[in-house]
């Protein structure tokens, strides 16, 4: 089957003006791993790209935390964070641009510089301890408008903690109980196409996404029925996001699913599928997500061998 077959098939745009306005293609093989790998390496983890196009990969190896790529797909670097670094985000705040990251394996986050070199460091004694004995496994944080920082606790009890720029704690909110009800709240954003800001949040477990204000005060679902939401991006009005059971979705500001990529035929949610099974523009666990700066997508998977697909915009 060809590529241009491929790339029909990969996206799926819905009836309605919104949807006649956004389109993508498949872009096979974008991703050139480093010397002397087939693949990138074990996959857990987020990607993301900085404000001159570079592209920033997480994988699960030593001193290897990070791997930087080009425009074009090739090679760079590899930054020597912790190898179990889940999920991050890269924001420009006051005069530079960093790295947000929730280290799963040492329950902390860090903020680095784009070389890797840690800044800040929000350890696990700065939790509230009533929330630490209760199992931390701390999986995304994202920063607001006002430099606060927000941690979810997404692989334990689904708590959203909230810090200052300089990392103290200043609240918490969510969680399994009433009024959100969280679920394997797996990653949180704070989605800034709305003003005042907004937090984003796939609740995987429930097969949602959702908003809060920024105190966590519930605003409305966006979607249900998915196939377990794992990550997000925004570029513009539009928001992409991570459907690990096998999807990758895009939609408006108005919640209007406006395309699907890469739908698998059958749901996964494994990290098990060798590269021998892999399909062109076919997904397998979508686990992390961003958009470029262009608006192209560029999705990474849960996958032992290390698996990046990319869509580019149509225009």
């Amino acid at each position: 089957m060809n590529n241009r077959i491929l790339s029909l098939l990969s996206v799926m745009a819905l009836s309605g003006s919104a949807a006649a306005e956004v389109a993508y293609e498949f872009v096979p093989n974008f991703i050139q791993p480093p010397p002397g790998k087939e693949t990138i390496g074990n996959g857990h983890g987020e990607i993301a790209v900085d404000s001159t196009g570079k592209v920033y990969v997480s994988v699960q190896e030593a001193n290897a935390g990070i791997q930087v790529y080009g425009t074009d797909g090739k090679f760079i670097k590899a930054l020597p964070l912790p190898q179990s670094l889940h999920g991050f985000v890269i924001r420009k705040y006051g005069d530079g641009e960093f790295i947000y990251a929730a280290v799963l394996g040492e329950q902390k986050v860090i903020k680095t510089d784009l070389e890797g070199k840690v800044l800040m460091t929000i350890p696990t004694s700065e939790f509230p301890a009533d929330k630490v004995g209760k199992g931390l496994k701390l999986t995304n944080c994202d920063v607001a408008p006002n430099g606060d920082i927000y941690v979810v606790d997404g692989y334990g009890q689904s708590h959203i903690f909230v810090f200052s720029r300089e990392g103290k704690f200043k609240s918490v909110f969510g969680g399994p109980g009433e009024p959100l009800k969280l679920a394997n709240a797996h990653k949180i954003f704070i989605d800034k196409r709305f003003e005042p800001a907004r937090v984003m949040i796939c609740d995987r477990g429930h097969k949602r996404m959702l908003h809060t204000d920024l105190a966590g005060n519930f605003i409305g679902e966006i979607a249900t029925e998915m196939r377990n939401p794992s990550s997000a991006s925004f570029h513009g009005e539009l928001m992409c996001v991570a459907e690990i059971a096998g999807n990758v979705s895009v939609w408006d500001k108005n919640n209007k699913r406006v395309a699907d990529l890469g739908t698998s035929p059958k749901p996964t949610n494994t990290p098990g599928i060798e590269p021998k099974d892999w399909q062109q523009g076919i997904v397998t666990s979508p686990h992390g997500i961003t958009f470029d700066n262009e608006g192209n997508i560029l999705e990474t998977e849960w996958n032992k061998w290390g698996r990046v697909l990319r869509w580019n915009l149509k225009k």
